[in-house]
């Protein structure tokens, strides 16, 4: 699955991946591949990659929202 991380000012981060950890509102979940389709808002926190050669990549944001359709991650953060 794809995810793309963009702030106003330019995009941070696009890639391949096999889980994504994303801070909730209402606590942290988790996105794998084939995931339902989902729009939610995200808190200040740690957003949490995990590429398909299995290395871990962090990055911090001050919330935002994400969409999630059809295996492709987009992240509007802030």
């Amino acid at each position: 699955m794809t995810i793309e991380i963009v702030t106003p000012d330019t995009t941070i981060f696009t890639g391949e991946i096999t889980l994504a950890q994303l801070p909730g509102l209402n606590g942290s979940f988790e996105i794998m591949h084939n995931h339902a389709p989902l729009i939610s808002v995200l808190k200040k926190g740690r957003i949490k990659l995990i590429d398909p050669q299995k290395q871990v990549k962090y990055f911090d944001v001050n919330g935002g929202v994400v969409e999630v359709l059809k295996n492709k991650i987009l992240v509007l953060a802030e």
